[in-house]
Formats: structure tokens, sequence, C-alpha cells
């Protein structure tokens, strides 16, 4: 699919794109924070209707809702194109040493060169986890990289 940037100067950045469906869609990244979903008629840019409004928190989680099944399914493609790398889940047990700590206090990438790609937290999924991520009991870890990699942040991550 082929997405399409434009500054609005003073506003922020519009993302473009065409659905399978043929049709036009836009969203505005404004300078505030906020985002707005547009729609447009027919093929005139300069013709469009929002659709709704979102608070920064309220696209983070529309982004996590549409994104949690891609990046799963993402993942699991990259480990069938590249022999050795793996995906698998950790979860974080309530005796970790690493409950209520920063995910970048583990060193798991460093020490293992396994990376945390995802952590889901319920029904909750936070993509690409920063080192500022704090850690929770019962999380899951989705960890890629190669089987001894992942061993490696499993050991860390329980303990």
């Amino acid at each position: 699919m082929n997405v399409n940037e434009v500054l609005l100067p003073g506003v922020g950045l519009r993302y473009e794109f065409t659905t399978q469906a043929g049709e036009r869609i836009a969203v505005v990244a404004r300078r505030t924070g906020e985002f707005e979903v547009v729609g447009y008629a027919g093929d005139d840019r300069d013709e469009g209707w929002p659709l709704f409004r979102l608070t920064e928190e309220e696209a983070e989680a529309l982004a996590q809702i549409l994104g949690a099944p891609r990046i799963a399914e993402r993942f699991a493609d990259l480990t069938r194109e590249i022999p050795g790398l793996s995906s698998e889940p950790v979860t974080v047990t309530p005796a970790s040493p690493y409950v209520d700590r920063p995910l970048g206090h583990t060193r798991a990438r460093t020490r293992t060169g396994a990376s945390v790609v995802a952590i889901v937290r319920g029904a909750d999924v936070i993509a690409s986890p920063g080192p500022d991520e704090v850690l929770r009991a019962d999380d899951v870890l989705v960890v890629i990289g190669t089987e001894d990699g992942i061993d490696g942040v499993t050991r860390i991550i329980q303990g």
C-alpha cells in the first residue's frame, strides 16, 4: 500500500492512502498531539470531511488495537523467512527480579542479542516498548531472536 505524507505548515502532517475499495482516507497528525481521520469525496483532496478526532492517548489505543494482530503476524512471517530466527512469549512471573522495574534494567538485548518487540499486558499490547517501560507481574514479553537468545531472555526475566 502506498501512503503519501504531506506537510501541512503550521498544522502538522497528513498521511493519505486509498483503501482496497477505492476510498481515499487521511490521518492528520496535528502539532497539538491530536489526530483527525478524514474521508474524501472522489479524487479531490481539498474536499475532505472529518470522520472523527482522537487525542494522543486515544490514537495510541487505536494503533495498538489495529496493530497488535499485525505485529504478531509480521514476526511470524519474519521468523519463517529467516533461518535461525524465532519469536517466543516470555512471561514475567510474580517472582521475577524485574517486576516493577524498567525493561532497560534487564539489559536483555545487550546480554543475549534477542529483542523484546512487544509487551502483552492483559488485553493491551505495548508495541516496541522502550527501555523505560516498567514490567509488571504476568506481562508477556514477545521476544525475537535465536533460540539461545530467547532462552537467555527467559533466564534473565525469570531470575
